[in-house]
Formats: C-alpha cells, structure tokens, sequence
C-alpha cells in the first residue's frame, strides 16, 4: 500500500482517470456500434448520419489519449469506406 500522501493522491487520481476513460471509451464503441447496424441493416442515408454522430466522439477520446489517432484514422476510414460501397437508396 502507498506509504506517502502524495502516493495516496496519485492512486486516488489513477482511479479517477482510469473511470473517466473507461467511460469514454465505452461511449466510443456504443457509437461505432450504431454505425454497424446500420450498414448491415442495408440503410446507407441511416449508416452516413450514424458516422457523423461516432465521428467527433471518437476524435475526442483520440484528443483526451484514450485511444491513439492512427486507430481512430483507421476506424473512421474503414466505416466510411463501408458505407461509400453500399447500394445507394432506392427512390420510394
């Protein structure tokens, strides 16, 4: 166990900081996962908006350093690549 105040404070902020990021992290993947079910559901105008809702929230954990810049790059890259290659809407 740590023996110092200034120990205490840091276990304390890790704590802290270890949440803050789990929760963001979290939130991330919730939003990735909307854009998922939508390209499989087939529905490219729902998939597009879907990854205008991820795109900031997952440029924003690359920001805070909870996840790095290339792999949020390359995340966004590969959504849009998806949706780019789905069949456009059918006129109803």
């Amino acid at each position: 166990m740590a023996n110092t105040a200034s120990a205490r404070k840091r276990i304390r902020q890790s704590v802290t900081r270890t949440a803050r990021n789990s929760a963001r992290k979290s939130r991330m993947r919730t939003f990735v996962k909307k854009v998922e079910t939508a390209i499989a559901s087939g529905d490219k105008t729902a998939a597009a908006v879907a990854l205008r809702e991820a795109q900031p929230e997952m440029q924003r954990a690359s920001g805070k350093g909870v996840i790095h810049a290339n792999t949020v790059a390359r995340k966004l890259s590969r959504l849009s690549a998806r949706i780019k290659s789905l069949p456009a809407a059918a006129a109803v």
